[in-house]
């Protein structure tokens, strides 16, 4: 018997899953195989929440540095506050609501 068919067996007892892989790695499993495309159109939905989710995140985490802002600016002392500062925070973070 051959020996590169002998080999190609063995591989194929230890790795019964191979030839799957390697179409895989070749390019042409996503798109003949139903069951890839549907991984990877689930794939491409979940990413596409993530960065939905990290743009609400972003836009929160933004809302929260102005409101801190504007807490501390309200803490200071009266003689080292600076009252049109406050305003100005307090009015920006209003419009963000």
């Amino acid at each position: 018997m051959d020996a590169k068919l002998t080999a190609k067996r063995a591989v194929l007892r230890v790795f019964p899953r191979a030839g799957q892989v390697k179409r895989r790695l070749k390019g042409d499993g996503v798109e003949t195989d139903p069951r890839l495309r549907a991984q990877v159109r689930k794939l491409t939905q979940r990413v596409n929440e993530l960065e939905s989710e990290m743009q609400e995140a972003r836009r929160l985490n933004k809302r929260i540095a102005e409101l801190t802002d504007v807490v501390a600016e309200v803490l200071l002392p009266v003689d080292q506050r600076d009252d049109d500062s406050i305003r100005k925070g307090l009015a920006d973070y209003t419009k963000t609501l």
